[in-house]
Formats: C-alpha cells, structure tokens, sequence
C-alpha cells in the first residue's frame, strides 16, 4: 500500500527534499507551503502522515497539530514535525499538542522514511 504524505514547510528547498526523498521511498508526498495552506489541503488528499514544520507564516507547526487533532476526520492522523528546533521544551509542546515524533533538520533520509513506516503502521 502506498502511503500519501503531505509535507507543510515554509521552505522551498525543504518541500522539494522531502518531495524527492519520499517519492524515493515510494510514498505518495503532496507539499503545503505553510500550516493554512496544509491545513486547506488536508481534506482533498486525506494523508496517512502529515509532516510539519514549527516556524512558519499564517500558521505555524503547533496550530497545525492542535486544528488537525481538534477534528473529527483526521484527529488521530501521525504528526512528525520536522524542524531546525531542538529545545526540549518546545518538544515538550509539540508532544502534548500531540505531535507523534519529532526529527531535527537536517533530516537523514533512512530516518525519516522509517520513522514514516513506523508512525503510519499505528
């Protein structure tokens, strides 16, 4: 089964190298250029994990978990955020916010798919 990621980061670069080392892996990947746009996204392409940057424009990683685990379609959804953060206490947010996993950038590609395999197999 494939797995539909939907990768949120303000960065461009970002987006296109989480773009080709997932379609590399054989996931489905639909990028969003900050949380809003994520978040308009996430009802058309119903992803099995969503992956999400902290700092972003409109809205940021937190708002993004807290409206997508607030719903009811997508509420128990994988969240892995992927940041340049490594603070313990925003790890500490973004785990009560009911972040999934958290992966600092820059990522390592083997590890992210996996962690991807392992939250999507939940």
């Amino acid at each position: 089964m494939m797995l539909t990621i939907l990768a949120i980061d303000d960065s461009r670069t970002i987006r296109e190298m989480l773009r080709e080392t997932l379609r590399n892996a054989g996931f489905d990947v639909h990028v969003a250029v900050d949380g809003l746009d994520g978040l308009e996204k996430l009802h058309d392409i119903a992803p099995d994990v969503i992956i999400t940057d902290i700092n972003m424009p409109r809205l940021d990683g937190f708002g993004v978990i807290e409206a997508v685990r607030a719903g009811t379609s997508h509420a128990a959804l994988p969240i892995l955020v992927l940041t340049t953060e490594s603070a313990p206490d925003l790890k500490e947010r973004a785990r009560k916010s009911g972040a999934t996993g958290w992966i600092v950038k820059p990522f390592d590609d083997a590890k992210l798919v996996s962690a991807i395999k392992r939250i999507a197999a939940h």
